[in-house]
């Protein structure tokens, strides 16, 4: 239950992932499934679902009732799609193709840079894999910073950290250069994490929440393109190695600089002005860049709310929350950055006498055939079906394509069967769990600690693209791909059931998913001084 202010008068009853008016038809026909555990939602007979769905459809087709506390919050949720959602998502997708662009490049550049530098295997693995703990970090610290100072404080200032690191990447004269580079880049690139997602997330419009979310994520996809495309083209141009792979690298920095100028232009986000900063009178002038409503009343500035860290990590609705946003992140990017990161290794390891030139190209065919075609599907379904469902789906194609590779021992003989049943985990990972990842750990955690989960969850999610990263270089050398693949489909399985365990915050009011969560942790004694 969540009590209503003077500004909205309107009682809010939160049952399971949905929120309805108290007394209304579908708060009653929703209470009468009580909940059994949290497999529940998976376990009820197909007609208990049927007839949840059908009531969801309605809540989200009954824009005029107020399901949330604040008039802010609901001409938030209300406001048409206007071309302020537009900017924002490609603003924000400009930060997810960067890095996207930075993370995938380094499987090509390893294959250039490997006999300049004469990196063993354990070195190649570690160049591969450097960026990836560094993004760890990141998204842990700017995710927590994204709740203490606000959205928009650091929201560009990861960028210029990817800047830096991306140039100083172009120009390493050895090894250890290159190492440290690569952790700063990863640190820039970490922090875009939370920064783009939750920001995208407290723009949106709850009816277009996920397409705005997932649209800005799709050009995470076009950042592995371009990845290799870029390489291809500076390749197939003839440059010398030890220059191409500056140049490869190098090119990382002219995103990034379009991403901080952007960035710099877009309002606060009023969500935690209202929320956090306590600021109403603020929230409401942020408001106009959303919505042309008018006739929200003032009043006085409230006191800033700041969770302390230590109190959300003893929150049982948290915690449970984080194993559905971030342990499955964790084994989603075990997987996942495993294969991308060592994709052309993948190729040699099958081919070995394929030239750089040829193995980039069908790397880069790979995501254009399956990758781009399953963001786009993706994005054409993602606010017609649940959240956890999409994700889900997407993680069956992914480990079903690891566990074919695995048991068909033809699909490792030559390169074109296996492209193509590996394009498959492209596909599923384009489709569900890359945009379900950054929803649901935006969507599940309340605005005083929605960057701090997300961070937390991304963090996790990049803990495992280091391992993954690290290992499967030498897993393949070792074991050969057979093993490699088997690895990672038991991963992404592992990854499916850790989703399981989240409430689908699908279409419903963006404050309202989490309304549980944000009362017991505004109950709790710990709060940090503002």
């Amino acid at each position: 239950m969540a009590s209503a202010t003077p500004g909205n008068q309107v009682e809010l009853f939160v049952c399971e992932s949905a929120a309805f008016p108290r007394n209304s038809s579908a708060c009653h026909a929703r209470s009468a499934f009580p909940s059994k555990g949290v497999l529940d939602c998976w376990l009820r007979p197909s007609r208990a679902w049927g007839m949840e769905f059908q009531m969801m459809r309605s809540a989200r087709r009954d824009r005029a009732v107020p399901v949330i506390s604040d008039p802010i919050e609901e001409a938030l949720d209300d406001a048409p799609l206007s071309l302020f959602h537009f900017r924002a998502a490609i603003t924000a997708g400009a930060g997810f193709f960067t890095d996207a662009y930075d993370l995938n490049v380094i499987g090509t550049v390893m294959l250039l840079v490997r006999p300049q530098f004469g990196l063993d295997a354990g070195q190649v693995a570690l160049a591969s894999s450097s960026a990836l703990l560094a993004t760890a970090i990141g998204a842990f610290l700017f995710g927590r910073l994204g709740d203490l100072l606000g959205r928009r404080r650091i929201y560009g200032l990861e960028a210029a950290i990817m800047v830096v690191g991306a140039l100083l990447s172009a120009v390493s004269p050895n090894f250890t250069w290159l190492l440290v580079a690569r952790f700063i880049l990863g640190m820039g690139i970490g922090g875009d994490y939370p920064a783009s997602g939750v920001i995208m997330t407290e723009y949106a419009n709850r009816f277009n929440r996920g397409r705005l979310v997932g649209l800005s994520f799709a050009f995470y996809v076009l950042g592995q393109m371009t990845a290799y495309l870029v390489s291809l083209l500076i390749l197939a141009a003839g440059a010398p190695s030890d220059l191409a792979w500056r140049l490869i690298l190098g090119f990382g920095a002219i995103p990034s600089i379009i991403v901080l100028w952007n960035r710099r232009h877009m309002p606060e986000s009023p969500r935690w002005t209202l929320r956090v900063a306590g600021d109403r009178t603020q929230a409401a002038n942020d408001l106009s860049a959303f919505s042309d409503r008018s006739g929200i009343g003032m009043v006085s500035r409230q006191a800033r709310v700041k969770l302390a860290l230590s109190g959300m990590l003893r929150n049982k609705i948290f915690l449970i929350t984080l194993v559905g946003t971030g342990v499955s992140w964790f084994f989603y990017d075990v997987a996942s950055y495993g294969n991308s990161v060592s994709q052309p290794l993948l190729i040699k390891s099958i081919s070995p006498a394929t030239d750089n030139v040829t193995n980039v190209a069908i790397n880069a065919l790979l995501v254009i055939c399956f990758g781009v075609t399953g963001a786009l599907v993706g994005l054409a379904v993602i606010d017609r079906i649940r959240r956890t469902t999409l994700q889900i789906l997407g993680l069956c194609l992914c480990a079903a394509s690891m566990l074919l590779i695995t048991s068909v021992p033809g699909l490792t003989d030559t390169v074109a069967p296996f492209a193509v049943v590996f394009g498959l985990s492209l596909f599923g990972s384009a489709f569900g769990p890359n945009p379900g990842l950054i929803l649901l750990s935006a969507e599940c955690y309340p605005t005083a600690a929605r960057s701090t989960g997300h961070g937390i969850s991304s963090s996790l999610g990049k803990v495992g693209a280091f391992i993954g990263a690290l290992l499967a270089p030498l897993v393949l050398s070792a074991y050969g791909l057979r093993v490699t693949t088997l690895l990672a489909g038991a991963c992404f399985v592992l990854a499916i059931l850790a989703t399981l365990v989240l409430r689908d915050p699908s279409g419903v009011p963006l404050d309202a998913a989490s309304a549980e969560m944000d009362g017991d942790l505004r109950a709790a004694p710990e709060l940090e001084p503002a």
